[in-house]
């Protein structure tokens, strides 16, 4: 004779399988964005590189090919997108209300907003970390050598935590400029206000080659004192949006890692290569899972690119950013790029 304890236990093992082979419910954020025909993704309010409108107003950036690939996957359309420009403080509270869909805007993420924020976030799609920035004239080489200096940076952000750590630990003191609107931030540095500027290594890259007639005439440092994940972000408690835009990037991802591009992709079709197939949806499974249409992952890629081609036409050799791929390369080629497999 078992006891009661047992039976429970025993219980629960029989009925768990069942418990976790049920298919993934609909939330409110997939029905809603569904029925109303377009993503609402929240943006950079203009981050060469990231997130910022052209001369014609369209916008471009590795965070704005995300929001398009998730369009792709599920209307088959990637202009199927309206982009909220938020700042560092509208950002969360945007998301958590409902305003915007999706977060794409350079957001890294940590514990705190996982948890107490109440956000989910999808896979990381730049890996990055904060430096300084300065004057080419001050001579300086190292951040190091910044013990006494007054530093702009951006409230609201990791930025400025990171920034106190850093001179903390090393012993050093520093004068904080803070500043909310980025145009102000980087107008105090650029007037001579500020020794330096401080944010994550691609954000001043972007600012100097997007805001000075020659950025050869500042440096950014060769310290990175943080690890800064930029990761999409989205509201808890809607799995199957969830799921569509962590996939739509491993997608991309996955693209790269197979060759296959948006020059390329139709030719792929026929390809022998099972996780070809799967991929493209020539074998059918990926799509009824994501609840969209089997070519999703082919709309990715036909219309927004693998990520190799996205990351280089935005911050890479294409860009004036000329950024190196890094950490953010595949990992075959010793970066931090991975996707799981699409089966």
């Amino acid at each position: 004779m078992i006891s009661k304890l047992q039976a429970a236990a025993l219980a629960a093992v029989v009925t768990l399988p069942l418990a976790l082979s049920g298919p993934a419910q609909a939330g409110a954020t997939f029905d809603g964005v569904k029925a109303k025909g377009y993503v609402q993704c929240g943006v950079n309010l203009g981050l060469y590189g990231f997130s910022a409108p052209d001369d014609k107003g369209k916008w471009t950036g590795l965070d704005v090919d995300v929001c398009r690939a998730v369009a792709a996957a599920m209307f088959g359309d990637a202009e199927k997108v309206k982009y909220t420009p938020l700042s560092a403080q509208q950002r969360l509270p945007a998301l958590q209300s409902g305003e915007i869909d999706l977060l794409a805007r350079n957001t890294t993420r940590t514990l705190s907003r996982d948890t107490a924020n109440g956000l989910n976030f999808a896979p990381t799609n730049y890996y990055d970390g904060q430096g300084f920035m300065v004057s080419a004239k001050l001579g300086l080489k190292s951040a190091k050598q910044l013990n006494g200096a007054t530093v702009c940076v951006l409230p609201g952000t990791t930025t400025e935590q990171n920034v106190a750590d850093f001179f903390r630990a090393n012993k050093m003191s520093f004068k904080p400029v803070v500043i909310e609107k980025n145009e102000e931030l980087h107008k105090a540095f650029f007037s001579g206000r500020c020794d330096a500027l401080t944010s994550d290594a691609s954000q001043l890259a972007a600012i100097r080659a997007a805001e000075t007639q020659n950025p050869n005439d500042f440096l950014i440092l060769p310290e990175l004192i943080s690890k800064e994940p930029l990761s999409p972000a989205l509201r808890q408690g809607d799995e199957e949006w969830s799921n569509l835009v962590t996939w739509a990037f491993y997608a991309m991802v996955q693209a790269e890692e197979k060759g296959i591009t948006s020059e390329n992709v139709d030719a792929s079709m026929t390809s022998p290569d099972p996780d070809v197939k799967r991929l493209l949806g020539v074998t059918a499974g990926n799509g009824k899972a994501l609840n969209v249409e089997e070519n999703w992952a082919y709309a990715i890629v036909k219309q927004v690119g693998n990520y190799g081609q996205s990351y280089e036409r935005n911050v890479g050799a294409g860009s004036k950013l000329k950024m190196p791929r890094g950490q953010n390369a595949l990992h075959t080629e010793g970066g931090l790029m991975y996707a799981p497999p699409l089966k």
